[in-house]
């Protein structure tokens, strides 16, 4: 059974910064790709950054430059490293892992960017 749990989540301010852990019951090396997806208030769904098992990146244009994505094999963990926030990055961010034909996805972490 895959679980994914995400954490790190809080409440910051604007040009604060969170680390966010998405931690896996299982290696991520059986996962095609993982991402962070979030859903803020009245928004849509949105993509904000991948990472393939062979390490290709890519980001949404609104967090380019500011936001990283990384993976450490040893602790099968996904993390997504958020600097510069703005208001406009709140929202419950999600992990999400592709294995063959099946995504799964963690409940969620949030946060929250106050000015």
């Amino acid at each position: 059974q895959v679980q994914l749990v995400e954490s790190g989540g809080g409440s910051v301010q604007v040009g604060g910064s969170l680390r966010l852990s998405c931690q896996s019951s299982v290696s991520i090396f059986n996962f095609k790709v993982v991402a962070w997806y979030r859903q803020g208030p009245e928004k849509e769904r949105e993509l904000v950054a991948s990472i393939t098992a062979g390490g290709t990146t890519s980001y949404a244009d609104s967090v380019k430059g500011r936001f990283t994505i990384s993976k450490d094999m040893r602790k099968n963990a996904v993390y997504l490293q958020m600097n510069s926030l703005e208001v406009a990055d709140t929202a419950v961010y999600t992990c999400n892992a592709v294995q063959g034909i099946i995504t799964y996805r963690g409940q969620g972490t949030q946060v929250t960017v106050s000015s």
